[in-house]
């Protein structure tokens, strides 16, 4: 009898360690997620790309809402129409003026921000960069692709595609920062790693489909006998795919692009792209107003007294897409 008690009271002891140890994790949880606060509907935060329009956007704008609406604050979404660095800076100017929570932005240039972005953290508006970073800014954090990485298993995967031989052309935009780290780890990968690959051109399709494509029509007359061709990002790549559709009698090279968005999904359904590469992009939405939250709210919240309370850099992730998962990847 004497051990059958002891026997029940260590059975409640395990399962009141389990309750706490339970409760103390969500807690934990709790605190990060939110900081243990809640926001309030007044409490806005502003989301500023450039080529608002475009449907790369989408998905870290609901991110951006999602999170929003966990927090119980209001959000805005701005930018610039075009591809213009003049545009998102007064675009930037104009929020600053405001005196939002915080800012979220995609640096159209890695350099040409700074100064405006240093004016709102000196004014004590916290700003985090997603997606394309500026990094000698003030900014507090960076959410985005490792984007070398993924110029990498970009190299790898057109390597797979092209049995490891051939001439290789990139169309990309290198006076942006996260085109010209895809790009520098396509690159570098080919060249130390497949020997029996070269790339042969780097052309500036200048984000715009109709550029991109002129740049390709070039590259299929220059090079008729091109392996493959790797553009950085989506208008690129769809514009590198309808120059190689259009062109008839000559070379069929594959084509790898970047993003999901419903034209580069249908094209790789298709066939006519052979994969693209999938960003963590709701992520980076999500987190950025998660990241901005803490520093609004918590900014002495870190295990060292003195730091940030959020990590300066966060990789959100990239996958490969093909005709075989792209379905995965449409909009539900």
């Amino acid at each position: 009898m004497k051990k059958l008690w002891i026997v029940y009271l260590l059975l409640i002891g395990c399962f009141l360690i389990y309750v706490l140890d339970y409760r103390s994790e969500t807690q934990l949880n709790e605190q990060w997620n939110t900081g243990g606060l809640r926001g309030e509907i007044g409490e806005k935060y502003v989301m500023v790309t450039f080529q608002m329009g475009i449907d790369y956007w989408k998905s870290s704008l609901k991110g951006f809402e999602d999170a929003a609406q966990a927090l119980n604050v209001s959000v805005e979404y701005r930018g610039g129409t075009q591809r213009d660095i003049n545009e998102q800076i007064t675009v930037l100017e104009q929020v600053i003026a405001k005196k939002p929570a915080g800012i979220a932005i995609s640096a159209l240039h890695p350099l040409d921000l700074n100064a405006t972005i240093d004016k709102a953290v000196e004014a004590g508006i916290p700003i985090v960069l997603f997606d394309s970073d500026a990094p000698a800014s003030k900014a507090y954090s960076f959410l985005g692709t490792d984007n070398y990485n993924a110029g990498v298993k970009a190299a790898r995967h057109m390597a797979e595609l092209t049995g490891e031989h051939g001439q290789i052309a990139v169309v990309t935009t290198p006076y942006q920062q996260n085109h010209q780290e895809r790009t520098d780890g396509f690159l570098e990968t080919i060249r130390l790693d497949y020997p029996e690959m070269k790339v042969v051109t780097v052309k500036n399709g200048k984000g715009d489909q109709v550029v991109s494509k002129q740049s390709t029509e070039e590259i299929l007359a220059d090079y008729p006998g091109i392996a493959g061709i790797f553009a950085t990002e989506a208008n690129g790549g769809i514009g590198v795919a309808e120059a190689v559709r259009e062109n008839k009698d000559g070379a069929r090279p594959k084509i790898i692009s970047f993003d999901t968005d419903k034209g580069t999904l249908d094209l790789v359904k298709s066939g006519d792209i052979s994969a693209t590469m999938a960003q963590g992009t709701w992520n980076m939405g999500y987190w950025s107003l998660q990241y901005l939250f803490a520093l609004q709210h918590n900014p002495n919240t870190a295990q060292i007294p003195g730091s940030s309370p959020i990590p300066r850099r966060a990789d959100t992730g990239i996958t490969v897409v093909t005709a075989s998962n792209v379905d995965d990847y449409y909009a539900k």
